[in-house]
């Protein structure tokens, strides 16, 4: 296994941490959306929060995709076609998101609906995306040239990837509620409601982890790469760290502190899904015909990921750039002047 194939398996898992931290939070404040609003005047406020970065957070899945595509073709191909009716529910759940977004301040006598599809378009890629990670860990099952062999989309679910999928969900609620609460005005009602929420969807997620590394070592049993068991154990224990200080900090008030941690939780998940597959990319279910695909056997060439690679020194620092900005112009909490209702 070359060194670029090492690398891009980690930038891939980069990538994926990077929409699941950024956009995890806009859809975790669409699901929430009902919840922490109850008026017109805070729904739009909900909105506003997420208005100015939802779009750019989405980039990280599309880069994450082509860089699986560009990467690892094999993997792609088992993966997407297998995942083919949960990836078009992803897809139309990310379009509904945008276009109720886009529509909502334009149609008002349609408000409701759009409201509803916001809430939708958010939870099904929030849910989904959980249940497709953990069942690449948990094994698809292949045929002989790679194809997944499964029942479409219900061939999907087992109790350990609906926990994951749940599990992917709690922390995009938690996400959501700690952005509303750093951004919302401190003291408002919308404030109070998302730092209140904030506290059960941490716990929710505490209580989900646990009981998806039980299923993964009753159940799915992974077999670990030599050091990744205990890369694996001290990742875990940063994770159950960072949502516990969220948690405190925020009943302490930290609004800031109590998100950013969230956040490093978030990134922490997706770098345990790393070391628990690595070196397989799609690990095939127990009595499958075909083998798991490894990156010995899914590569591209060097001469492919050593031209990918340079593309991405130069790409990856201008997309950080643009999120460095986005974020520090729109820093700071909400007031009136910014809400249009």
């Amino acid at each position: 296994m070359s060194a670029l194939a090492v690398l891009w398996f980690f930038l891939i898992f980069v990538l994926i941490a990077g929409y699941f931290v950024l956009d995890g939070f806009d859809l975790g404040v669409g699901v929430l959306y009902r919840a922490l609003a109850k008026d017109e005047r805070e729904r739009a406020l909900v909105r506003r929060s997420i208005g100015p970065v939802w779009d750019g957070n989405e980039v990280w899945l599309l880069t994450a995709g082509g860089a699986l595509f560009a990467a690892f073709p094999a993997a792609y191909a088992t993966t997407f076609s297998g995942f083919y009716l949960a990836v078009m529910l992803v897809l139309f759940g990310l379009i509904v998101r945008a276009v109720s977004l886009e529509f909502r301040a334009h149609d008002p006598k349609w408000a409701r609906a759009w409201d509803v599809c916001f809430t939708v378009g958010s939870l099904l890629p929030a849910l989904l995306l959980g249940v497709a990670l953990g069942n690449v860990i948990a094994g698809i099952p292949m045929a002989a040239n790679g194809d997944y062999a499964g029942v479409p989309l219900l061939g999907l679910l087992s109790p350990f990837t609906l926990v994951a999928g749940l599990l992917g969900l709690a922390m995009c609620l938690s996400a959501g509620a700690a952005w509303v609460a750093l951004k919302a005005p401190a003291g408002s009602a919308v404030h109070k409601r998302a730092a209140k929420l904030r506290v059960p969807c941490q716990v929710a997620a505490l209580v989900l982890f646990a009981v998806a590394t039980v299923l993964a070592f009753a159940v799915v049993k992974p077999v670990f790469a030599p050091g990744m068991l205990a890369a694996g154990v001290i990742i875990a224990l940063v994770f159950l760290a960072c949502v516990v200080a969220s948690i405190v900090l925020g009943r302490k008030g930290n609004d800031l502190m109590a998100f950013l941690l969230q956040s490093a939780a978030a990134a922490c998940l997706v770098a345990l899904a790393a070391v628990t597959l690595f070196p397989n990319l799609v690990v095939a279910a127990p009595g499958s015909v075909g083998a798991s695909i490894t990156l010995m056997s899914a590569a591209s060439s060097d001469t492919s990921l050593a031209w990918m690679t340079g593309i991405a020194c130069v790409g990856v620092p201008l997309v950080l750039a643009y999120h460095v900005i986005a974020y520090r112009v729109f820093r700071g909490r909400l007031d009136d002047k910014d809400v249009n209702y």
